[in-house]
């Protein structure tokens, strides 16, 4: 690198009306709305803000265009026939790893300082912004550490390295590491969501179990070890198998690496437990009430996640605008496109606030804020990865014929965006937990209509949905209802929280098309937004 600037003006032609290239950014002070969020919900600003410097910077986004454009490789053998079931990964991801990790990602929420999980959250959204595919094996590691503890044997050795800053992607067994990461491998052909459906068996031998069996979907497989599930003599029960044992390798043999649509970076596989040694956490039994706990942090990032996406792609789109010129105006001045970016920005403003809300409820130990965060991270997860497509979407269409090349980050961010709605829950799966659980749980109603009452008298388009909400279900809906009744309930949940705590605009135009319905179906079908300050925010 010189330094010196790309020719500009070529043997056919001068380049023109092309926006200049991103230098350092900085995803921290250039986020108003994620300042505003992390101080209201009561986030460590002085942790995020050294960190969004660090990931805006250009070399890191090289880092992010690498990992994606050089993918795992799955190494079975070595030259002599022996077996290795490793994944080999470019430099750039473990150069992303190595920055989340050192920063706090999986660490931050269990330090016991205030806003842990605020602070993790807000974490997960910067990195998204840069490579999601690090973010799964950094979130599991993250999501596994109040798991470990039903074995306090385990916890004592374990948590005390899934929560150290810090990297260490050797092949050596726990006790021999400073700091390690923990997978997850649950799903099988059969089953899928139905856990209770598997079929690997955990036969005692040992002092502890020894499994066999197949698992479709393995996240992160050089990871230190997994959480899964198998059938114990006492029923479905969740264990840990460590990767790698004293001296020799778990017999875990990796079948093949899924040939994703995104998520290219991160290695997911199909592995099959050949009696590997595991640990039993909890119960015989009583493995999905154990492993639960696990699924229910991952949630929270999935659902933090696509804010991190929406924010990426809205501000490429925005550089574009300020950049091009067509039909003598600046794009970002023309009035259909300044309608289409103050809707676009409308989802990622919510998605953002709900999510930075719904971690604050994980941080409160209160049985109020742990029923909140049952509910909320739930209704989070399901509107922010619904939205989250057609955003990016929209942001790559801005671009043009840019928007669909592997030059910029749009195509990455949109093969992005299905993801996390997939994971840990599909939309039809969330919403059935949302039956289930304000079913079976009165805490949890109640919190959850303390949080939506706290809105009232502020808006009365938001009194009046919320009436028309309980008036046409004073009770559960039916299951064929429970989409349209779990998005009603997230748009109103994510319009409490703008009403409460975002700018007069951000809200106004939340309430305005979302929640009162006065647009067309779709982004940028909408009038009376105040978009000069929506458009700034961005």
């Amino acid at each position: 690198m010189t330094g010196l600037p790309p020719r500009a003006r070529l043997g056919t032609h001068e380049v023109a009306n092309q926006p200049d290239l991103p230098g350092d950014l900085n995803l921290w002070a250039d986020d108003a709305p994620l300042r505003e969020a992390v101080a209201r919900e009561g986030g460590q600003e002085g942790a995020l803000a050294p960190f969004g410097a660090t990931l805006g910077r250009v070399e890191m986004r090289e880092a992010g265009r690498l990992a994606n454009r050089h993918p795992p490789e799955l190494v079975l053998f070595d030259r002599g026939g022996r077996r290795l079931d490793e994944v080999h990964f470019h430099p750039a991801w473990h150069r992303l790893m190595a920055e989340g990790l050192e920063a706090g990602y999986a660490a931050i929420a269990w330090e016991g300082a205030p806003g842990g999980h605020v602070t993790h959250a807000a974490t997960v959204y910067l990195m998204s912004q840069v490579e999601p595919g690090v973010c799964c094996p950094m979130t599991m590691t993250y999501a596994a550490h109040p798991t470990l503890s039903a074995a306090p044997d385990l916890a004592a050795l374990w948590q005390p390295r899934l929560a150290a800053r810090g990297y260490d992607p050797s092949i050596r067994p726990v006790h021999e590491k400073s700091a390690v990461t923990l997978g997850m491998a649950m799903t099988e052909k059969q089953g899928g969501s139905d856990l209770r459906a598997n079929t690997t068996r955990a036969e005692p031998a040992d002092g502890h179990y020894r499994l066999v069996g197949h698992k479709w979907f393995c996240s992160a497989p050089m990871s230190d070890g997994f959480l899964t599930l198998a059938q114990a003599p006492g029923g479905l029960t969740c264990f840990l198998v460590p990767r790698w044992l004293e001296g020799e390798r778990n017999a875990i043999r990796l079948m093949r690496l899924k040939d994703k649509l995104g998520n290219r970076a991160n290695a997911s596989a199909e592995i099959e437990y050949t009696g590997a040694l595991a640990f039993r956490l909890g119960e015989e039994g009583r493995g999905v009430r154990t492993i639960i706990e696990m699924v229910h942090h991952t949630r929270l990032d999935t659902a933090m996640a696509p804010a991190g996406l929406m924010r990426a792609a809205l501000s490429e789109a925005k550089r574009w605008c300020e950049g091009r010129v067509a039909f003598q105006k600046r794009l970002i001045d023309q009035p259909l496109m300044r309608a289409v970016l103050a809707d676009l920005a409308l989802d990622w403003e919510g998605a953002l606030a709900l999510g930075l809300r719904v971690a604050r409820a994980f941080d409160d130990p209160s049985e109020e804020g742990r029923a909140l965060a049952r509910i909320a991270v739930a209704l989070a997860k399901f509107l922010s990865n619904k939205r989250c497509p057609v955003v990016v979407y929209e942001a790559m269409e801005v671009l043009g014929g840019m928007g669909y090349v592997e030059d910029t980050p749009l195509p990455m961010l949109f093969r992005e965006s299905p993801l996390n709605s997939i994971w840990e829950g599909s939309g039809n799966v969330i919403c059935l937990d949302v039956l289930r659980t304000l079913a079976r749980e009165p805490l949890a109603v109640e919190a959850l209509r303390a949080e939506l009452e706290a809105a009232r008298g502020a808006d009365r388009r938001y009194d009046a949905a919320l009436d028309a909400q309980f008036a046409r279900w004073p009770g559960m809906p039916t299951e064929a209802e429970a989409r349209w009744f779990t998005e009603r309930l997230a748009v109103l949940l994510t319009a409490s929280v703008l009403i409460r705590g975002a700018p007069g605009a951000v809200a106004d135009g939340y309430v305005a098309t979302r929640v009162a319905g006065e647009r067309g179906q779709i982004s940028g079908a909408v009038a009376g937004l105040d978009e000069a300050a929506l458009i700034a925010r961005i």
